[in-house]
Parts: C-alpha cells; sequence; structure tokens
C-alpha cells in the first residue's frame, strides 16, 4: 500500500523472545496521544508472535492474521474486522499476510 502517510511509519524492534516463527518485522506511527491514551497505526508483516495486549480496540485495514489466546480461543481478522482487548491478554499472532491496523489504548 503506497500512500504518504503509511510512509510515516516508523521501525520497531521485537523482543527476540517474542518471534515464535518467521522473521516478522513491525512499525508504527502514533497519530495521537494525550490524557494517556493513544491511536495510531501498526503494521507487521508475516510471521508468528505473542503479545501481552493493551487495553486497545484496533480496525483492521488490510492484510490477514490469526490471533489466538492462551485459553485456546481463536480468530481471523482481515480488512473491515474490529476487535477489542480488555488489557493483559496473553495472545499469538499468526499473520499471513502484511498487516496494517489502526488503534486506540487506553
Amino acid at each position: 500500500m503506497k500512500h504518504p502517510i503509511i510512509d510515516q511509519l516508523e521501525p520497531e524492534e521485537l523482543d527476540p523472545s517474542q518471534i515464535v516463527l518467521g522473521n516478522p518485522e513491525t512499525s508504527s506511527l502514533t497519530l495521537l496521544e494525550e490524557n494517556g491514551q493513544e491511536s495510531g497505526l501498526w503494521r507487521i508483516t508475516p510471521g508468528e508472535v505473542t503479545d501481552v495486549e493493551a487495553k486497545e480496540s484496533f480496525l483492521v485495514i488490510t492484510g490477514r492474521a490469526i490471533i489466538e489466546y492462551a485459553d485456546g480461543r481463536a480468530f481471523t481478522v482481515g480488512p473491515g474486522d474490529t476487535h477489542h482487548f480488555e488489557g493483559g491478554e496473553e495472545t499469538t499472532w499468526k499473520v499471513e499476510e502484511t498487516l496494517l491496523k489502526a488503534f486506540w489504548i487506553g
């Protein structure tokens, strides 16, 4: 996806202990940060990573991934899908196609 705002995404370091499979890379752009809340864009390339989620809502813009909770629940997200994390959930992201999401934390 070629777009001026997408070109502003800054690479982020993944903790090597989070990488389960492949060589995924992440990048993000904070659009607004105030009063303990943050919104922006986040991108991850194909691979598999673990995470502990923040209290966050997101909208998938492009790409596809399977998100698995530590308790075994799993679901697939793709363009137009939304989801909300309460915070503290342990997840595994199995990214099939580079995923770009808009997020709201806090």
